[in-house]
């Protein structure tokens, strides 16, 4: 069975040397239980709104399995919250979950998936290692950014379900890694069936490829 391993949220502001001037990104587990409403964890923050955040991107999930391949690769460990993920997960592949598909964590809480986690330059500086955007890119192990479709508080032990899934087939790691016209179709026809609402950072990213 899937579960949440751990529930993250800013630990501290950091100072960045971006335009922003500070970085949410240094988020740590939580040993209490925590409400999620629509613009995510209780007490959580991002620094960069128009990037971060938002209904939309209201939470990150990264799983551990995941970032197993990540401390394998690097040699270091991947603690929770390292790559600026709300929930780590385990049993579940984050990555390979279709677009719009649905998940109950705990008695209450339902999200969905809403897109690709995109690496920047602070992801670069937090990891602080050679090329890491690139990398990141190139392994195809991106994490999902989801919508709150249910409120409900949460804590780490939760049991994560799947409790639908639109079945047009295009996942979040298929998209991060090869979005084509192909994928483009099958996301449009799904919408214009009901069966997914796609989120703005979906339909930027596939206008794109008209272009």
């Amino acid at each position: 069975m899937a579960e949440l391993l751990a529930l993250c949220r800013v630990d501290r502001l950091l100072p960045d040397t971006g335009t922003v001037g500070v970085t949410a990104i240094d988020k740590r587990p939580v040993d209490t239980p925590l409400r999620v409403r629509p613009l995510g964890v209780y007490g959580d923050v991002q620094a960069d709104r128009k990037h971060h955040g938002g209904a939309t991107k209201a939470l990150y999930a990264y799983a551990e399995e995941d970032a197993r391949v990540w401390s394998d690769a690097l040699g270091r460990d991947i603690p929770p919250g390292l790559f600026g993920e709300n929930l780590r997960t385990s049993g579940l592949d984050v990555s390979g979950a279709e677009i719009g598909e649905r998940w109950r964590l705990g008695d209450a809480l339902v999200v969905e998936v809403t897109c690709p986690r995109t690496p920047c330059a602070v992801f670069q500086r937090r990891m602080g290692e050679p090329q890491w955007v690139r990398r990141f890119t190139e392994a195809g192990m991106p994490g999902a950014y989801l919508r709150v479709v249910h409120s409900g508080t949460i804590a780490a032990g939760d049991s994560i379900e799947v409790v639908s899934q639109p079945g047009h087939g295009v996942t979040v790691a298929s998209w991060f890694t090869a979005a084509d016209a192909h994928q483009a179709a099958a996301l449009h026809e799904a919408e214009r069936a009901g069966a997914v609402a796609l989120a703005p950072e979906m339909h930027e990213s596939m206008s794109k490829l008209s272009r």
